[in-house]
């Protein structure tokens, strides 16, 4: 187990988006992170990033409590680019070299080169689906132990979103574990080994479709029909 909450709950103005979530996460899985808008996807991927504070609850990693020491092996793209407007590829590079010790320069840029992105070209110009790509290279060139990406297939046209999934498979091990958050379930279907279910910041099923495939069982959409 990498990564496990306890009644973990995140209120805004008295409004909760996570509300007294439990989970554990198992250590090289793929989960599927499923749920409508405004279900606390984010929210909680941005607490177990280390970005946001929880009002109540705890977070463990491997074993201990969450502490700003363990983002160096935590890594988190979200679904908005934040890059400067001056920023091209190359600085994008500088940029996660210099926050993140286990960046790897030469990793990105064989990522980018494989997306088709050349180290001059400015990241404000770039369409939504080479900015997707762009994030997720300086994601994946990070050697974390959890990574997670809010919706990377959002906006991203067909080819671009086979090459995505191409490269998160072929970055998965026994020694990484990946959250995705996504709508677009028929596209995660066949890698995601487990889904986790959210509505209304309350986990809702955790499922192991590994077990639901050996089993001939519901389809990833079926599931997600039925409990959502």
């Amino acid at each position: 187990m990498i990564l496990e909450c306890r009644n973990l709950t995140k209120s805004y103005r008295g409004k909760r988006a996570v509300s007294n979530l439990n989970v554990r996460l198992e250590e090289g899985k793929i989960y599927g992170l499923l749920g409508e808008n405004g279900s606390g996807k984010t929210t909680w991927m941005k607490m177990m990033a280390g970005l946001a504070k929880p009002s109540q609850g705890e977070i463990f990693y491997n074993g201990h409590p969450l502490n700003y020491m363990d983002k160096n092996e935590i890594a988190y793209m979200a679904t908005e680019s934040f890059y400067y407007d001056y920023m091209k590829v190359s600085d994008v590079e500088k940029y996660y070299a210099d926050f993140f010790q286990d960046f790897n320069p030469q990793k990105f840029k064989e990522l980018i080169a494989r997306f088709g992105l050349d180290g001059q070209m400015k990241a404000r110009n770039l369409s939504s689906g080479m900015n997707a790509k762009l994030r997720i290279a300086a994601t994946l060139a990070r050697d974390a132990k959890l990574c997670m990406l809010d919706e990377p297939l959002n906006g991203v046209d067909y080819k671009a979103r086979e090459d995505i999934i191409s490269i998160i498979v072929e970055e998965a091990d026994e020694n990484r574990t990946f959250v995705i958050s996504t709508h677009l379930i028929e596209e995660v279907e066949s890698f995601v080994e487990k889904a986790i279910f959210i509505k209304n910041g309350e986990l809702i099923k955790l499922v192991d479709l590994e077990q639901e495939r050996a089993a001939g069982g519901r389809s990833l959409a079926e599931i997600y029909i039925s409990v959502m």
